[in-house]
Order: C-alpha cells, then sequence, then structure tokens
C-alpha cells in the first residue's frame, strides 16, 4: 500500500503543487490521478519515488517512509514508465530492458534472460531485443518502457501519462495490455492520465485533483460516475458520465434467448455456428457478436446498428449462444444506474 499523509509540496518559486494531501492508493490495485494540467498529480506521482520530495507530510510505501530510505535504491525498486518511454537510443531494446537488472547486480546472462522474458509477455517480437528504440514504433516503444519497468518485478508501478503519446487505436491497444498484465501480475499501479475515460476504463480507485494540489474526490470509477463529490468534479466528468457508467457494466447478467427463424431477418451462422450476418432476402447486414465480458454500452451500439434490436451472443469461441433485445439491454442499463446510487 502506498499512502499520503497530510503531504504538502510547495516549490521554491512560492507555487503549490500538492495541498494536505491524505489518501490510500491499495496494494495490488490501479489509482488512477486525473486533473487538468497544473493541478498536482503529476508532482504527488513523483513524490511516490522520491524524483520529487515533499514539503511536509509523511509518504510510506509498503509501510515505510520514503524519506527514511535511499533515494536511489528506491527508485531501483519501483518500476516507472513515462510517456516517451525514456529509452538509451544507444543501447538495443534486451539491453534497454536488463537495465535495473544490471544496476542490482543481476549477472548479464541472467539479465538479458529476463528481459527476453518480458518482451514476449508486453507483445513483442524475440527479434524486437536486438534492435534499436528509433528502429520501433511509438506503441512497441511504450511497450519496452513498461517491460523495462518490470524487469526487476517492482511491487510499485509509476506510470506518468504513458500512453499519452500514441494514436487512439495503438492506445487502446496498449489499455489491453496494460489490463492483460495486470490481472496476470497484480502491481500496485499508480497512472497519471487527463483522460477520464482512459481513468475509468483502468482505474480500480480514482483520485480527481484540482488546481492548486487540492484532491477533491477519490472513489471507485462506478461510484465516482453515480455520485460526484460537486460541481467540479461532475464537469470534469462531463455530460456522457451515464454513457461511462454503462462501459463499467458487462452483458453477463442479461438473459439471452435463440435468434429469430423464418420471419424477416435472419441470422446466418458458418460451420462452427459462428455468428456472420442478418439476412434478409437479398440484403446482408454484418453482424458483430458480443461477449459476456462485453459491456452495457457496446451492446447499447450494436443494438442499435442491428435491423432487428437484436444482439447476437457468443461463447469465449465465438460459438452462438443466443441473442438479446434492445429492450432487455435498456433494462439492464436502468438497473445499473439504480444499483451504483443505492450502492453509495
Amino acid at each position: 500500500m502506498i499512502q499520503f499523509d497530510a503531504v504538502h509540496k510547495r516549490f521554491p518559486n512560492g507555487t503549490t503543487a500538492v495541498h494536505d494531501l491524505s489518501l490510500e492508493m491499495p496494494e495490488g490495485g490501479v489509482t488512477v490521478l486525473v486533473g487538468s494540467s497544473g493541478c498536482g498529480k503529476t508532482t504527488t506521482l513523483r513524490m511516490v519515488n522520491r524524483m520529487v520530495d515533499p514539503s511536509s507530510g509523511t509518504i510510506r510505501v509498503g509501510g515505510k517512509d520514503v524519506l527514511e530510505q535511499d533515494a536511489a535504491e528506491l527508485r531501483r525498486s519501483i518500476g516507472y514508465v513515462i510517456q516517451q518511454s525514456g529509452l538509451f537510443p544507444h543501447r538495443t531494446v534486451l539491453d534497454n530492458v536488463a537495465t535495473v537488472p544490471l544496476l542490482l547486480g543481476w549477472g548479464r546472462r541472467k539479465a538479458r534472460a529476463r528481459a527476453a522474458e518480458l518482451l514476449e509477455t508486453v507483445g513483442l517480437a524475440a527479434d524486437t531485443g536486438a534492435r534499436y528504440p528509433h528502429q520501433l514504433s511509438g506503441g512497441q516503444q511504450q511497450r519496452v518502457g513498461v517491460a523495462r519497468a518490470l524487469a526487476a518485478d517492482p511491487p510499485v508501478l509509476l506510470m506518468d501519462e504513458p500512453f499519452g503519446a500514441v494514436d487512439p487505436v495503438v492506445r487502446t491497444q496498449l489499455q489491453d495490455e496494460l489490463l492483460r498484465l495486470q490481472k496476470d501480475l497484480s502491481k500496485t499501479i499508480v497512472f497519471v492520465t487527463h483522460d477520464i475515460d482512459e481513468a475509468v476504463r483502468l482505474g480500480d480507485r480514482i483520485a480527481v485533483f484540482r488546481t492548486g494540489g487540492h484532491l477533491v474526490q477519490c472513489a471507485s470509477p462506478a461510484e465516482l460516475l453515480a455520485r460526484p463529490a460537486d460541481g467540479f468534479v461532475a464537469d470534469f466528468l462531463g455530460a456522457e458520465r451515464g454513457l461511462k457508467l454503462l462501459s463499467l457494466k458487462t452483458l453477463a447478467d442479461v438473459p439471452q434467448g435463440p435468434a429469430p427463424q423464418g420471419t424477416g431477418w435472419e441470422l446466418v451462422l458458418d460451420g462452427a455456428r459462428r455468428p456472420r450476418h442478418w439476412r434478409d432476402g437479398d440484403t446482408e447486414i454484418p453482424v458483430r457478436p458480443l461477449k459476456d465480458t462485453d459491456s452495457l454500452l457496446r451492446a447499447l451500439d450494436e443494438s442499435i446498428a442491428s435491423p432487428t434490436g437484436l444482439v447476437a451472443r457468443v461463447d469465449a469461441a465465438g460459438g452462438l449462444t443466443g441473442v438479446t433485445s434492445r429492450d432487455d439491454i435498456h433494462e439492464r442499463a436502468g438497473l445499473a444506474h439504480a444499483e451504483a446510487s443505492a450502492a453509495i
């Protein structure tokens, strides 16, 4: 766990970056810090590994006061990923990833073996290790940055807008990769972003800051969206916060039934019972089947695009399990709003 207790940071020019911050970041969870530029979120993150020291107050990582630890040793024990990846341009990808293990005294063979293993873990081909950073795409460089941060298996991972410099498609892929990694590794992650959609997608808890380093609210994504603490948080979340809430709920509990046959639109399957398209006479419209793990928001979108108002449901192998109506999806969406409000 990471604990901030009455932490204050004032810079020599008189600027207050963080004001009287008390905050707990649970072990094994993703805490996302959000807010506009200059609100203190990056300063808060950088105080965890003493790249910035607090002016007053106490910060503990795993129960130990960071100011009582050697700063260099502390940084080597905490993974750190930044927006531009921060890779050494004159070193190969493999040696970039092996940097911290080598600093910790690992043998070169062991460090490089660990680096090669991590490249595969973050979804990069083995031959990537022999290349140099300038030979990689932006998304590949960010994957290398994540691999390097994980190289010494640190319990804590700090991520400062790590996906902010890549295009939206690659950004979604990197978010998916982080969610996959976190499911397997259960690191304590502090993630800084200005993008509330990214925060909702990745965070177990979201801390909203306003200018002057004031923490306004810290809550789970569902609680934050259902009950913002004040007008500032509501404005930051945006007018579509109800839709964002639906992105957190899945189709799992929504009923399904057999696909319609013999009347109008028919759902056409392939030999493995995977949905291919809706067909009515000579007209065919592509179908986007959904799994139980897909969100209610995506289901609503698909039900609107479907000519029948029905969503095809499939299992993990892509085989049809049934269809769900637009009315059932709307009903579950209403229940999701009610449940979120009642739970607070």
